[in-house]
């Protein structure tokens, strides 16, 4: 049986995937290359540890990435943030699982700032009390550490009995690392076939709400 849910943030419960890669773009041009909107987009879900390596060299990095990270991160919050939405059902999907007596926790790639907007954003600020972030995280998605994290706040439950619910193959993947299984979500725009790793596939958290008793879970048995 399910017992703890683990989310992801970003193209799960809030829609934001877009967002990040213009910003991503922009702070791109303004360091001297030009990358194409689609092939940031495909990234997205990764933390910058781990997506700026797909676009920069090692000696690149060496010289910009941490001007350029400090400048991507204040021009989202200050022009990207407040056009991010939440998804509808999001809280009642939390209400749902907190009232069948389901722990539930949050495993983002963002700063554990935008975190924060984000659970406001969602409006589940009051319902979440278990989070994990890049702040705790070594590396980040597709790396398992931040489900790990989530995993040790949650007091370590079996991994039959807790799942993630995520939106982008890198949170298939992170989850795998961690032993957890994945419900997918389509709100992140991901195609299905990059997303094969879920044991389910939802169009969103509303629609998963919606199919809730024949989902995963609902099921009395372990997944995985």
């Amino acid at each position: 049986m399910i017992r703890a849910v683990i989310f992801d943030v970003d193209g799960t419960l809030v829609n934001s995937v877009d967002l990040h890669a213009e910003a991503w773009r922009e702070a791109f041009l303004k360091f001297g290359k030009d990358i194409e909107f689609q092939a940031i987009r495909s990234q997205i879900g990764k933390g910058g540890d781990q997506l700026l390596p797909v676009f920069w060299t090692k000696e690149e990095l060496e010289k910009i990435e941490e001007p350029l990270t400090k400048y991507r991160s204040e021009l989202f919050k200050s022009k990207y943030l407040p056009r991010v939405t939440g998804f509808p059902g999001v809280r009642e999907l939390f209400e749902k699982l907190l009232n069948d007596g389901r722990k539930v926790a949050l495993a983002s790639s963002a700063k554990g700032d935008e975190l924060q907007s984000y659970k406001k954003i969602a409006r589940i600020d009051d319902l979440v009390k278990t989070e994990t972030s890049t702040d705790d995280a070594e590396k980040s998605k597709p790396h398992p550490d931040i489900f790990e994290a989530a995993l040790e706040k949650l007091k370590h439950p079996s991994t039959g009995e807790c799942i993630v619910i995520g939106d982008t193959p890198y949170d298939m993947e992170a989850a795998r690392k961690a032993g957890l299984s994945t419900i997918a979500v389509r709100t992140g725009g991901f195609p299905d076939d990059s997303l094969k790793g879920a044991v389910a596939i939802y169009d969103s958290p509303a629609d998963l709400l919606a199919n809730f008793d024949t989902s995963p879970l609902a099921q009395s048995e372990e997944v995985g």
